[in-house]
């Protein structure tokens, strides 16, 4: 009788590394020009691929902006606030339609709640997380301003949400220091102060 994988101690995929391992990455070059696909597990893992993704910031009428916690179940920078939502577009999908896409998944916020999106920047950054994975993505951000603040969030995607002065975050952040940040929605927010 044969042993299973946790018997003998063979690695196990979670099942966030089993979605992953699923689905591809477009590969882009530094100015984010498509080169190709790649496995999003394989772009995650040792020294990464470079690959396409983007960040959203969502802000009330009143400037300040919706921070996300990423779910427990993330197999990078879980429990982590990350700024609204931010994902990777699948090939052929354009940066507004992914960002449309994830935060009606993740959070329930539909188009009808903003109509102003758009890209704002971009850039390239690599990040370690621990022993885990690798982030090296061109990264685009997306900004709008929600009329309806209303949100649904989807606890497998979300740990919790809150709203946040976003200069004094920018400003003042041992003011938040309890906030374990995203490192791209670090960079996206001191780009956008400069």
């Amino acid at each position: 009788m044969g042993m299973s994988d946790t018997e003998t101690g063979a690695d196990v995929r979670t099942p966030e590394e089993v979605e992953n391992a699923e689905q591809d990455v477009v590969t882009v070059t530094p100015d984010d020009e498509r080169t190709g696909l790649a496995n999003r597990l394989d772009a995650h893992t040792g020294d990464g691929i470079r690959h396409r993704a983007f960040t959203c910031l969502l802000f009330d009428e009143q400037g300040r902006i919706l921070l996300a916690q990423r779910a427990a179940r993330k197999r990078l920078w879980d429990t982590c606030w990350d700024g609204t939502v931010a994902s990777h577009p699948v090939e052929g999908q354009s940066q507004k339609e992914a960002t449309r896409e994830r935060l009606e998944e993740e959070l329930g916020i539909s188009p009808d709640q903003y109509d102003d999106l758009e890209v704002t920047d971009r850039f390239e950054y690599k990040r370690y997380y621990m022993n885990d994975g690798v982030e090296w993505e061109v990264c685009a951000v997306l900004q709008a301003t929600l009329t309806d603040t209303s949100i649904d969030p989807d606890p497998d995607e979300v740990g919790g949400v809150l709203w946040a002065d976003y200069e004094d975050l920018h400003e003042n952040p041992r003011h938040y220091r309890q906030l374990d940040l995203c490192p791209w929605f670090e960079i996206a927010m001191r780009r956008d102060f400069e």
